[in-house]
């Protein structure tokens, strides 16, 4: 199956890498996807390499196609981006790029339980082979208490409704276990007010994604992975990162300023690049994208 992602703010990420048309850059697209970055980075840049990051396995599989005649300038990892100090043998790259959106690939196709829009499995993991102890959505909806469900919701989904949405989880899993999307978005809907679910943004939106930030840890793996991408980016180089989320714009934006207090790199951008409003047309996902630049001292 090919890719159907449609990448955000691809110009703008990659005009903010300031990439040398004659030099031989090397850029590791640190959350590979459907290879959006990668091919035009390639393609604009014809002595560039790039190094394709991403923990979905199958991410490569899917988007190869687009890189005929362009194979031996492309190197496929798969991992985590937190992984990037060990999984990349060129220490002192040229260009780093985080797009920490989740996919259309992955939402559409990977049958995990991702989307609301879909009755899947209750996973949310990225991880393709799950082992016995591995984290699920399904096992945080039917075993975690109470009061942690709340949290969670709240702080990592930013949910007004987190208590509700919590204590409705708690009583529906009473009576059967909460196995699909479908149950979940069910529970979440008899918990909110009507006058929510008329709102511009799904009334599932955040339990969702508070749900898939916990199952894979995304905040401490960002929090590393940008420690790790800073360290092995050449002096005068850049990193360009991509958010979709206020949480992780926040650790983006900490993690930059912090950076340029200690003098060790400067803000391209004081304020974040958003998408354009032909590009939201054409891709309503770009609409919470924001793009933040940070050149190393």
């Amino acid at each position: 199956m090919q890719s159907v992602h449609k990448t955000v703010l691809l110009k703008e990420t990659i005009d903010g890498l300031n990439l040398n048309l004659n030099n031989e850059s090397i850029v590791v697209d640190s959350t590979f996807g459907g290879g959006g970055h990668s091919v035009e980075i390639l393609k604009k840049f014809p002595k560039s390499k790039v190094i394709g990051i991403d923990q979905d396995k199958s991410a490569w599989g899917k988007a190869k196609e687009k890189f005929k005649g362009m194979e031996k300038r492309i190197s496929f990892v798969n991992a985590n981006f937190s992984e990037l100090g060990s999984v990349v043998e060129d220490k002192k790259v040229d260009g780093i790029i985080f797009d920490l959106g989740l996919s259309s690939d992955q939402l559409e196709n990977a049958g995990r339980g991702f989307s609301f829009m879909k009755d899947e499995p209750l996973l949310m993991t990225m991880k393709e082979d799950l082992k016995e102890e591995d984290l699920t959505a399904k096992e945080i909806v039917n075993t975690w208490e109470e009061k942690n469900l709340a949290d969670i919701i709240y702080g990592y989904g930013e949910e007004r409704y987190a208590r509700r949405i919590a204590k409705a989880i708690v009583e529906a899993r009473e009576k059967e276990e909460i196995q699909t999307t479908f149950d979940l978005v069910r529970i979440i809907e008899s918990a909110v007010p009507s006058i929510y679910k008329r709102g511009r943004i799904h009334y599932a939106t955040r339990t969702f994604q508070a749900l898939r930030i916990a199952v894979n840890d995304e905040l401490r793996v960002l929090e590393k992975g940008l420690e790790s991408g800073f360290e092995m980016l050449k002096k005068g180089r850049r990193m360009s990162v991509i958010t979709f989320h206020s949480l992780e714009d926040r650790i983006v934006k900490r993690f930059y300023k912090k950076l340029q207090q200690e003098e060790k790199a400067i803000l391209i951008n004081k304020k974040p690049i958003i998408a354009t409003s032909e590009e939201i047309k054409n891709n309503p996902r770009s609409r919470s994208a924001k793009l933040r630049i940070l050149e190393k001292n």
